[in-house]
C-alpha cells in the first residue's frame, strides 16, 4: 500500500545496516542483505497500524502516524525491535537514531523515468545525521533516541530506553534485552568483544614482525 502524506511532530527512525561497504565487496552478499533487509521491513510494517515507512539502499525510514507522544514512541520502538530481531536471526546487525520533531512525507511523484520520494522536517535530519555522524559514534546493533526536542514522557514507561554513560544526548533503547538486570551484563560483554576485535589486530601486526 502506498504511504499517505504526512505533516506533523512525530518520531522518525533512521536505520540502517552496519558493515554494508564490507559486504558490497561481494555483489551476492550485498544483494541477499539488501533483499532481508526489504523483506523484512514489509514483513514487519505490513502488521503495524502506527508505524510506516520506506527502504532505499541499505537504508530505512520509520515513522509513527497515530496516537499521542507516548504511544508514537512505544510502536516505533517496538517496530525497531521487530526488525533488529529478525536481521540479526541472519547475524546482519543495523543502526538506529531515533529523533522527535516536524516530518513532512509527501507522496511518490512520478515521472517517465523519474520517481521521487519528497522528504522535510527536521526529525528526518536530526536522525540521519546523529546515524551519519552523531557524537559518540553508534555502534553496530545500537539503537539510540535523540533528547534534543524530545517531548516530556515517563521514562518508567520505558524500562529498556536508558543514558549510557556520560552520554546526554541519547538514550540508549536495549531491544536485544527483556528486562533492565541484564543491561551491565549486555554491555560488558558488548566491551569484551570490542576488545577481542583490537586483541585480534594487535596479535597479526605482531605475526609479522
Amino acid at each position: 500500500m502506498p504511504i499517505e502524506d504526512y505533516n506533523g511532530n512525530t518520531f522518525v527512525a533512521f536505520t540502517d545496516i552496519s558493515g554494508f561497504k564490507e559486504l558490497m565487496k561481494k555483489d551476492t552478499d550485498a544483494l541477499e542483505a539488501i533483499r532481508y533487509f526489504y523483506q523484512t521491513g514489509f514483513n514487519v510494517l505490513s502488521n503495524s497500524e502506527s508505524v510506516e515507512g520506506f527502504f532505499v539502499s541499505d537504508c530505512g525510514i520509520l515513522f509513527a502516524r497515530n496516537g499521542n507522544v507516548e504511544e508514537k514512541l512505544r510502536a516505533l520502538l517496538n517496530t525497531v525491535k521487530r526488525i533488529n530481531h529478525r536481521m540479526i536471526e541472519r547475524n546482519y546487525m543495523l543502526t538506529t537514531s531515533i529523533a522527535f520533531g516536524h516530518f513532512d512525507y509527501q507522496g511518490k511523484i512520478e515521472f517517465q523515468g523519474i520517481e521521487k520520494n519528497p522528504i522535510y522536517g527536521g526529525a528526518y535530519v536530526q536522525a540521519f545525521l546523529d546515524n551519519e555522524t552523531g557524537k559518540p559514534r553508534i555502534q553496530p546493533g545500537q539503537c539510540r533516541l535523540m533528547k534534543k526536542n524530545l517531548p516530556e514522557i515517563n521514562e518508567d514507561n520505558f524500562p529498556l530506553l536508558v543514558k549510557r554513560g556520560n552520554n546526554n544526548q541519547h538514550l540508549y533503547f536495549y531491544w536485544n534485552l527483556e528486562d533492565t538486570n541484564h543491561i551491565e551484563e549486555f554491555e560488558r560483554k558488548y566491551r569484551d568483544a570490542y576488545s577481542l576485535k583490537y586483541s585480534g589486530m594487535i596479535n597479526a601486526l605482531k605475526s609479522h614482525e
